[in-house]
């Protein structure tokens, strides 16, 4: 479909990709990650044509049709409705709607044979493009991305800048591409449309690429995982999680030859040294030289996970409660938010606030901050409550001329240098890094400069409105280090599930204008509200159809088929569970002979043992979602 091959691509005298090799195969759906600066983005415009390689070539078939989602498209301008807009991609279609309408005015005075053909002509082929659909389709993709009925028909220049990117991702996404390269799509979805995309591009039937920080995302889409690194695009056949085990698999395998190469490389440098002055060894010597000279060097592994290693200080405790909200009301004009709630936040907690855009998570977020006090009923804040505010226009107060460093140390005195450093190079500003002036910083680099002021602020209340936003996936792990290891408390408006996975012990979400807490992880959310919903829909479905209840007849033959059923499903289920424990025993073994140097020394015996490490953990996951199906036709025929 698409073929990368000896891909080198220069920026000034540092080469972004050097002979760098990738196939596109149709039906692929890749995520390509990296660490920040490593050509992501810039991997996509060389596929496109923005940017012409150094060398090598990437060839590709002259009719493939690219639909490409990067962050230029919010300087689209437009004052047409966003359904309009939408329906752009339907260039051929709008075309021929275009000549029927000019055709059927002709008709009103011109019956001649020529302009009924040519109208037939062209009906037929806006019929075979289906052509009566498009609206429809339009309207079905602008839904799923959040937007109302009343939405479509304003202006697309009426919207911010992250709701036309979802008017521009609906476009592309109607274009029915060939593949799809989607530059960190879910950066301006909130989460009900973010579930929305994973559903449409797991049924998509084209190659997918995409350059995305959320975890969750990339494990529900794609099944190849390519990493921009040193120059290379190495290639795993998984999703994200896969990729993060088959990597240290391979990084533990890469240690061991190292050690063991340099192991060998010194011991051969010792004899060199002790016979290189003695004339009778010379020919040995020189032999030994130009062997190591033509030995091709395993690279020592790459440590690219950074930890927070410093402790947060704020220099006094919080009292029990942190913020006690009371009948609580807050609108915008014709549009009602909040309506007489109350809520509590109590010490430690650790609160996600989550929902659909538009239901009042950042306005509630506000309330709590006390940066909006245009509202009805009563916000307190606690005794000793101290707190820091991170929102996105922060960023707004940086000081440009300030250098990284000395703006960290301007809003946090009482921080030693060292701890700044640290703090700075966990967010991947590392060496000379922290003198650069603010003003030269990208926006992501800005934001991370502004997240790591609120961190290390003297504050026990922390409130933070989509902190991940530009945050690559290395510097969302440092966050979840960062809220992991703080003491105090805070509220953290994200999409990135993963996040809120890791760091919240409960759950707040706006419905009804009332503010719900649910008492527990993301995770254990997400599974409550699904049974609620799947509730909802079977109350639902009785409420439409109520049929007259009958007596049932006794069937004492299909009660017996179904015991037997279940007892040979039982049965079947334990002879799995039996097997999964053998080749989980199995795995093991393997992985302590694969820790032994002696197999490291010898590559055949290595690369036979890897080969039957592969099959075995291919076989466990087969066995387990074997042992979920079987699990699941008990529990529906129970």
């Amino acid at each position: 479909m698409i073929a990368i091959n000896n891909l080198t691509f220069e920026i000034g005298a540092r080469a972004l990709y050097d002979e760098a090799n990738w196939h596109i195969k149709p039906g692929d759906k890749t995520g390509l990650i990296g660490a920040n600066g490593t050509g992501k983005t810039t991997l996509l415009k060389l596929i496109v044509g923005d940017y012409a390689p150094t060398s090598g070539t990437i060839s590709m078939a002259k009719d493939i049709k690219i639909g490409y989602l990067n962050q230029d498209l919010l300087s689209y301008e437009s004052d047409k409705s966003i359904l309009h807009v939408a329906m752009e991609a339907f260039e051929r279609q709008n075309q021929l709607h275009t000549e029927i309408e000019r055709l059927l005015k002709k008709l009103e005075t011109d019956y001649s044979d020529e302009i009924i053909q040519k109208l037939s002509d062209k009906q037929s082929e806006f019929e075979a493009l289906d052509g009566y659909s498009i609206e429809y389709r339009a309207h079905e993709i602008l839904a799923g991305l959040g937007f109302s009925d009343d939405d479509q028909q304003r202006t697309l220049s009426q919207f911010s800048g992250g709701w036309r990117m979802r008017v521009m991702l609906a476009r592309i996404l109607l274009q029915a591409p060939d593949i799809l390269l989607l530059d960190e799509p879910t950066n301006h979805l909130d989460l009900p449309s973010i579930k929305w995309l994973e559903s449409y591009l797991q049924a998509f039937d084209g190659a997918i690429v995409i350059v995305s920080h959320d975890r969750y995302f990339l494990d529900r889409v794609v099944n190849t995982i390519v990493e921009s690194k040193r120059g290379k695009l190495i290639q795993y056949a998984g999703n994200y999680s896969f990729y993060l085990e088959e990597k240290a698999l391979r990084e533990e395998i890469q240690g061991n030859q190292y050690k063991n190469q340099q192991a060998k490389i010194k011991q051969e440098e010792r004899l060199i040294e002790r016979f290189r002055a003695k004339a009778s060894k010379a020919k040995m010597v020189q032999s030994r030289i130009k062997a190591l000279e033509r030995m091709e060097r395993v690279e020592d592994v790459d440590d690219y996970n950074p930890t927070v290693n410093f402790r947060f200080k704020f220099s006094k405790q919080s009292g029990r409660h942190v913020v006690r909200l009371e009948n609580i009301s807050k609108s915008y004009p014709g549009i009602p938010i909040l309506e007489h709630t109350d809520a509590i936040i109590e010490k430690g907690d650790k609160i996600a606030l989550i929902g659909a855009n538009g239901k009042g998570k950042s306005t509630l977020l506000r309330i709590v901050a006390n940066a909006d006090k245009d509202f009805t009923g009563t916000s307190e804040t606690g005794h000793n409550v101290s707190q820091t505010f991170f929102a996105q226009h922060q960023l707004e107060a940086l000081h440009l001329d300030h250098e990284i460093l000395q703006e960290l140390q301007a809003f946090a005195p009482k921080h030693t240098e060292t701890e700044l450093r640290s703090i700075l190079g966990c967010f991947l500003f590392t060496g000379d890094d922290a003198f650069k002036k603010i003003r030269v910083l990208s926006g992501g680099e800005k934001s991370r400069v502004a997240l790591a002021k609120a961190l290390t602020a003297d504050a026990n209340f922390l409130v933070l409105d989509e902190p991940t936003n530009h945050l690559d996936i290395q510097s969302v792990n440092i966050l979840i280090q960062a809220l992991t290891q703080f003491e105090g408390t805070f509220i953290v408006v994200s999409h990135d599930r993963y996040l809120l996975d890791n760091v919240a012990n409960k759950i707040w979400y706006i419905e009804d204008r009332q503010i719900k807490q649910y008492p527990g992880t993301y995770r254990e959310f997400e599974e409550w509200q699904s049974k609620r919903l799947v509730s909802a829909e079977k109350v639902e479905k009785s409420d439409v159809k109520v049929v007259k209840s009958q007596p049932a007849p006794v069937a004492h033959t299909k009660d017996d088929d179904r015991d037997r059923q279940a007892r040979k499903l039982n049965k079947e289920l334990e002879r799995i569970e039996q097997r999964i424990t053998e080749v989980g025993n199995t795995i093991k073994e393997t992985e302590a002979l694969m820790a032994q140097e002696t197999i490291y020394a010898d590559a055949e015996k290595l690369e036979e043992v890897s080969k039957q490490y592969e099959d075995l953990k291919s076989e466990l996951e087969g066995l387990q979602q074997q042992w979920e199906k079987l699990a699941e036709e008990i529990i529906v025929n129970g």
